[in-house]
């Protein structure tokens, strides 16, 4: 079964679906996880990715339009809100469904972690809030998701506590500590992603002026 590629970007997604992928299969879902929201797409691949129920189960989430802010949003380097909480909330999926937990409450909690919709960064930041952002974005995205979802115990929980230990209380559900173990993961892949494409630049540009100093060189 092969998929049409949409650009050069999404070549990665035929070795997918054509099984040839040899890295970490949700890795590399997760890294591109944006790229399968196409239903298109994800009911093509082989049901062992869970995919199709994945999208299910965060479909009313990802379609609503406060949540859709979130792409405005830097959060680790130059990835966005919505792309790490899509991210997170896979590799949760993914955990919990593994370890027979609530899958279902972990997942949506994942998506609605980091809903709190400003530029973290102070230089850029255009709101007032009273305290760092690491102790405090967790109960603005709680505030946030709580206004527009009705969330169980478990997924406030979920939301209030994801930055545990920086947050002291301790999480009360195995699957809050998984979404926390998911969303630092996340953070680490996602900088090691922009690190490595800036390097890669970097030798680019490198190997790019050495060669356009030889044929200067030779005409001179």
């Amino acid at each position: 079964m092969k998929l049409i590629s949409f650009n050069k970007k999404n070549d990665r997604l035929d070795k997918i679906i054509n099984n040839n992928c040899e890295e970490d299969i949700y890795t590399d879902i997760g890294r591109d996880i944006e790229s399968y929201v196409n239903k298109d797409i994800h009911s093509n691949m082989s049901k062992k990715y869970q995919l199709t129920e994945f999208f299910n189960i965060i479909e009313d989430i990802i379609s609503n339009d406060t949540v859709k802010q979130m792409r405005n949003f830097r959060q680790h380097c130059n990835t966005s809100c919505y792309k790490h909480c899509m991210q997170v909330a896979y590799f949760t999926f993914i955990a919990c469904k593994k370890l027979k937990l609530d899958y279902i409450s972990a997942t949506r909690a994942a998506m609605l972690h980091d809903l709190f919709l400003y530029d973290w960064r102070k230089k850029y930041r255009n709101v007032e809030i009273s305290g760092l952002h690491a102790f405090i974005h967790p109960q603005i995205a709680l505030k946030n998701a709580s206004e527009i979802f009705e969330l169980n115990d478990m997924e406030k929980d979920i939301i209030s506590k994801h930055m545990w230990p920086v947050t002291l209380s301790f999480p009360r559900y195995r699957e809050s500590y998984i979404v926390t173990i998911m969303d630092k993961y996340s953070a680490c892949l996602e900088t090691y992603l922009y690190i490595q494409d800036k390097l890669k630049k970097k030798t680019f540009y490198r190997y790019a002026y050495i060669f356009l100093s030889l044929i200067f060189f030779r005409i001179i």
